[in-house]
């Protein structure tokens, strides 16, 4: 989309909570995140939750948002924070699974 290449470039860090975890959820955010053209990376944190880091335009982060917060097969997810990170942030190179933190 034209459009989203135009627009400013934001970064996100989000936290989500619930059952996250052993279901394939990091999967389907790489795969969803590279279909939205979003750069970034996902992983697991030890208490259970996973943690993203995405940077696009405001338009792509709200769809990855609304994607990871509602439509993840197998997933319930409890709770969903989401910072915005201050420039200057670092510019991603495509979208990537991390390992756990």
């Amino acid at each position: 989309m034209d459009s989203d290449r135009d627009a400013p470039l934001e970064t996100r860090l989000v936290r989500v909570r619930g059952r996250v975890q052993g279901v394939g959820y990091r999967y389907a955010c790489v795969q969803q995140a590279r279909a939205l053209g979003i750069a970034g990376w996902v992983r697991n944190r030890m208490d259970d939750s996973v943690e993203a880091m995405l940077q696009g335009s405001p338009a792509q982060l709200a769809r990855m948002c609304d994607w990871m917060r509602d439509e993840v097969p197998s997933a319930l997810v409890e709770a969903m924070d989401v910072t915005a990170v201050p420039p200057p942030f670092p510019r991603f190179d495509g979208f990537e699974q991390r390992p756990t933190a």
